[in-house]
């Protein structure tokens, strides 16, 4: 067993959080990471804004009564506010904000006893999340699957730590950003983070919503073959703040246009039509595959409880290797 504050403070057996992943971590995938002793969040994602997401009080009952947190993009939730006050209405172990002001959300978590869980990309955007009164801050690496901004986990991770350390000694660190297994479990411990948030592992999981043509793309694939722009929101017409760009897996459209994100911001939604058609065959050289340089690290499709058990029992192995090491 790792015990951490943050298996205390949530009263779970392992220090490891699955993403709200939009169109991915449904409620199922949720209840499973619960289920292993972990915390499962629901991926709220666009708050229904997008018109083609999961069916939210579907995914949230597909859970049953396993606890779950729910999880929103917090920019677009702006436009669909009733739907923080529907997750709230469901009493969610937690509540997580990401990409956006988290304060007026927050609030209102908070007045009913809900715990918030911020994600930050900037050191700026970490004194917003304290602003917010967070219980926990998620720093993410540029190295995630999806949105995020352009600091690398590695030395972003200590460095929130020791600006919590100062500043806010009782919140929280989970670090994101490439963990896909016990080392990255193990090593994120040792940075300071009291447990991760894991995405892309979990992306490729038998309870998630991703797609099993995207799943074996990505198995068959390295991190190489990853890119991260904005160019892709552009072209598709999706109004991502532009501090925020996009890590999806290389295809063709990404091969002609992720180096030319000048020219894309002024080609907004050239290429939204194109890739309605392309969603509806399926056709992944144009959709793009949303994970991160971690599918190096996958393997294969696989329950998320397996994956915990093995995350836990390779971090433990890991800790004690490490400590081997000293005299």
């Amino acid at each position: 067993m790792i015990t951490t504050r943050l298996t205390r403070r949530f009263n779970i057996q392992h220090p490891i959080l699955c993403a709200p992943m939009g169109f991915i971590t449904g409620g199922k995938l949720a209840a499973a990471v619960s289920s292993a002793g972990g915390l499962g969040i629901l991926g709220g994602g666009y708050a229904g804004t997008m018109g083609n997401e999961p069916d939210l009080e579907a995914e949230y009952r597909a859970a049953g009564n396993v606890p779950i947190g729910i999880g929103f993009i917090t920019w677009a939730v702006q436009n669909a506010p009733q739907m923080v006050d529907w997750a709230i209405s469901r009493k969610p172990v937690c509540l997580f904000l990401s990409f956006g002001n988290p304060v007026p959300f927050a609030r209102k978590a908070q007045a009913a006893d809900i715990p918030v869980i911020c994600q930050t990309q900037t050191m700026r955007h970490v004194q917003e999340a304290l602003d917010a009164g967070a219980m926990a801050i998620v720093a993410q690496g540029a190295e995630a699957g999806g949105h995020g901004g352009r600091r690398a986990t590695l030395p972003f991770v200590p460095e929130v730590k020791d600006f919590l350390a100062k500043h806010a000694p009782e919140v929280l660190l989970i670090a994101a950003g490439g963990v896909a297994d016990g080392r990255g479990l193990a090593a994120s411990l040792m940075l300071g983070a009291d447990g991760v948030l894991v995405g892309t592992r979990f992306w490729a999981t038998e309870e998630a919503l991703t797609s099993p043509a995207m799943v074996a793309r990505a198995c068959a694939a390295d991190g190489d073959q990853t890119v991260r722009t904005a160019a892709i929101d552009h072209l598709r017409g999706v109004a991502w703040p532009e501090q925020f760009s996009f890590r999806v897996m290389k295809n063709r459209i990404t091969e002609e246009w992720a180096h030319r994100e000048t020219e894309t911001r002024d080609r907004f939604g050239a290429l939204k039509q194109h890739y309605a058609e392309a969603r509806a065959r399926g056709d992944l050289d144009v959709l793009p595959t949303v994970a991160g340089e971690a599918i190096g690290l996958i393997g294969a499709r696989l329950p998320a409880s397996e994956i915990v058990a093995t995350m836990v029992a390779e971090a433990e192995a890991a800790l004690k290797s490490g400590a081997a090491l000293v005299d």
